[in-house]
């Protein structure tokens, strides 16, 4: 008789759907999705901006995948809390993580817990309807906001900071996040990062975005931009018509159309570069931040060596926004499994933990939280082939009788734990999406877990 592998998988995200993907596609292994939230997708739905909806588009795959025979997803399951890495262990033949970075790399700098001060991870949380982000309410009362980092994230919090409202609302943005910046006194931002333009770490899509965002105009400190130029024809190509772009938008001189846009325009929007936080500056009151100690670097070596390196000079910029986008981190999930505190991931070789039979990895935990949706799937197919080759070879034993979902839903019941299943999902997105035409959206996101459980059950 041929025995079924029993795979389940931690967390509902890209990584986590990618990996099910392969796993139900080349195999005829069974998979078990355990997701937190009631609501599953990840970051595909807390972390892609609002006026990306193309970017969304992966949703379809990933409920083809929910929907297959083989695959199950249970929501609002707390691995760690309502059920140990160990239980879901005994109950399948193998366990990958895939539950992302929820945590938040730190400037370290004094002034980093005054009002006004925030991660963009939680700001785009907040404006994307992440439950535990619901609250935020951030300050938007100041002319200045400092993002400090420069890669994709910051390009997407600073075009939500500047956007006009009209384009805002006919997206899923959440109302508490469109009612708050249709009353925000933001009119300028600026894009900190310590390196310098050629190191910059946003994509030409994102770039050319803010290049472009009506209403605005670029403000750039032409002294930054000295040489670059002269570097462009030894540059990649990706990376050089970025530059060119980058060099258009800070010093060539706009034509007459463009330069008639820019002085229309009440907003502003730049980079700053060779720059690092020293300090957030307080108010007088001492509550909240009122603007920014910045070190000047210069950078030293030259290619992928290049580094920054503080030249003594300071920098005091005054901003009432200050939010932090120099990464996201991974968390431990359970003290059973290996990891790797320094470089927050779980240790692995090729998507097998180590030291761990039977454990598996993919996406941001595997590898760090780098790169866009295309990467987690390429990295969570890597996992999945890896886990097939063991069952094939015969290092992954799926010789004995595994209980699955019926013993980790015993577990469940008898700590009063309800999981929501996918069908009880399509339920909560039927009732977002209505409430979404009501006002012209594509969605009006509930924010609140108990709703969600409340209308999954209905």
């Amino acid at each position: 008789m041929h025995l079924t592998a029993k795979v389940c998988i931690v967390g509902g995200g890209p990584a986590g759907f990618y990996t099910a993907q392969h796993l139900v596609k080349v195999s005829d292994v069974s998979v078990d999705i355990y997701e937190r939230l009631p609501v599953p997708f990840g970051l595909v739905r807390f972390g892609v901006a609002p006026d990306h909806p193309e970017v969304k588009n992966v949703i379809n795959t990933f409920t083809q995948t929910a929907q297959h025979a083989r695959c199950s997803f249970h929501g609002n399951v707390r691995v760690g809390k309502d059920v140990t890495v160990e239980e879901l262990q005994e109950a399948y033949h193998a366990v990958v993580l895939s539950y992302g970075a929820e945590g938040n790399r730190t400037m370290g700098v004094p002034g980093e817990d005054l009002a006004g001060v925030y991660s963009a991870k939680d700001f785009v949380g907040w404006y994307n309807g992440l439950p535990r982000n619901s609250e935020l309410r951030p300050d938007l009362s100041c002319e200045t906001a400092v993002i400090l980092g420069q890669g994709n994230v910051a390009l997407d919090v600073a075009r939500i900071l500047l956007s006009p409202v009209d384009i805002l609302k006919k997206t899923d943005i959440t109302q508490h996040a469109l009612d708050a910046l249709a009353e925000s006194s933001v009119r300028r931002v600026l894009i900190v990062g310590r390196r310098g333009p050629l190191q910059v770490a946003c994509t030409i899509k994102e770039l050319r975005e803010m290049v472009n965002l009506p209403g605005t105009r670029p403000e750039m400190e032409a002294s930054e931009f000295e040489g670059i130029a002269e570097t462009l024809k030894s540059l990649a190509r990706p990376r050089k018509r970025l530059t060119e772009l980058l060099l258009k938008a800070a010093i060539e001189t706009p034509g007459e159309e463009e330069l008639e846009r820019r002085n229309r325009a009440e907003r502003a929007w730049g980079f700053r570069f060779l720059r690092k936080p020293l300090e957030v500056l307080p108010s007088t009151d001492l509550i909240r931040a009122a603007g920014i100690r910045l070190a000047v670097n210069r950078l030293e070596g030259d290619g992928e060596g290049v580094r920054a390196v503080a030249t003594g000079e300071v920098e005091d910029v005054e901003c009432g926004l200050v939010i932090s986008s120099i990464g996201y981190k991974s968390l431990l999930i359970d003290p059973a499994v290996p990891f790797d505190a320094r470089k927050a991931i779980i240790p692995n070789t090729m998507g097998r933990v180590q030291q761990t039979a039977g454990l598996y990895c993919s996406g941001w935990v595997k590898r760090g939280p780098t790169g866009v949706i295309a990467t987690t799937m390429n990295d969570s197919f890597d996992t999945a082939r890896t886990l097939l080759q063991d069952i094939g070879k015969g290092t992954l034993d799926v010789s004995t009788v595994k209980p699955g979902s019926q013993g980790v839903s015993a577990l469940l019941e008898k700590r009063g734990v309800k999981p929501v299943s996918f069908s009880d999902w399509e339920k909560i997105d039927s009732e977002e999406t209505r409430r979404g035409e009501i006002k012209g959206k594509p969605r009006e996101k509930m924010l609140d877990v108990g709703e969600m459980l409340q209308v999954a059950r209905a």
